[in-house]
């Protein structure tokens, strides 16, 4: 796979932006989310195209913390704060310790910090971060598939035993837990196959102590995802598959569920109706009900 990052400059966040979500109790949160420039993850899954937007070193201490001061004064006023990082928060290479501090000063407003994080990296450095804040903390794991056949080959180099070892601990001490699961991952190629196993990996999640689920249109646009397209191993998800899982899993009120709605230009196959589908996604994540479908006359994909 060739090295396609874009250019990135290790004092700025590569992107920001102001989201809502609501909370458990249905109260709708006003979210500054922050997306860090830093060293890639070391942990290489097959679907990853996120590597794109990071750097090739260890992060310098002090660019992180300069980063948050560059990206707060430019983005308005909000109760939680998502510190994403297209990685793992946890691991020392991607986020200097020597920076904890400084990020905890700035954020000490916030009621609730997101991250990400690997399960295998949940351990004493979350505890001890989650002490220094003032907010709550929230740690986000990327879970994608509970399929016993496709999640060894998306070589997320954890086990199911690993994850439930992780949200065992995060609970225990008192942090909080949203789970990535994806949509048409590769090797899973029949929609109705993905929509059970997209369900049944929601299931899993809340079954662990998740909180909530994002549920993720896998893209390609890695090389490794385009070469499994032309093999017919990867098939990318449609809008009514990914409306379906939204609609069931808000069904299973097992915690909220969320369908991810960036970047999901690439699903649109009908100029009329895309734009207000989208729109009901995004109600449906805000509200955490189903709306009646946008009719169209075209096939609904």
């Amino acid at each position: 796979m060739t090295d396609q990052r874009n250019t990135l400059q290790p004092g700025i966040p590569y992107h920001f932006l102001h989201e809502q979500e609501p909370d458990e109790k249905g109260n709708l949160q006003e979210i500054n989310t922050i997306f860090l420039t830093n060293k890639g993850c070391a942990f290489n899954c097959v679907m990853c195209d996120l590597w794109k937007n990071t750097l090739t070193n260890p992060t310098i201490p002090g660019d992180i913390v300069n980063q948050i001061d560059y990206a707060l004064p430019r983005l308005p006023e909000a109760q939680w704060i998502k510190l994403y990082n297209n990685g793992n928060f946890f691991d020392p290479k991607s986020i200097p310790p020597p920076d904890y501090a400084g990020i905890a000063e700035r954020i000490r407003s916030y009621r609730r910090l997101v991250v990400e994080n690997h399960p295998k990296l949940c351990g004493k450095s979350c505890v001890e971060f989650n002490e220094i804040i003032s907010g709550r903390l929230e740690i986000g794991m990327g879970l994608e598939t509970v399929h016993p056949d496709i999640f060894p080959r998306l070589k997320k180099q954890f086990t199911f035993g690993d994850f439930k070892q992780a949200t065992r601990f995060l609970k225990e001490h008192g942090i909080d837990i949203r789970v990535f699961i994806l949509l048409n991952p590769p090797f899973l190629t029949d929609r109705d196959e993905n929509i059970k196993w997209a369900l049944r990996s929601i299931e899993f999640a809340f079954e662990n102590g998740a909180g909530c689920c994002a549920v993720i249109a896998t893209r390609p646009g890695n090389e490794f995802m385009e070469e499994r397209q032309r093999e017919g191993r990867y098939v990318p998800p449609t809008l009514d598959a990914l409306e379906e899982v939204l609609e069931r899993a808000l069904d299973l009120h097992g915690g909220r569920v969320f369908a991810d709605t960036w970047d999901i230009d690439f699903l649109s196959r009908c100029p009329h109706c895309f734009q207000a589908r989208k729109e009901r996604l995004r109600k449906m994540n805000l509200d955490q009900k189903t709306y009646p479908a946008v009719a169209c006359g075209c096939s609904g994909e």
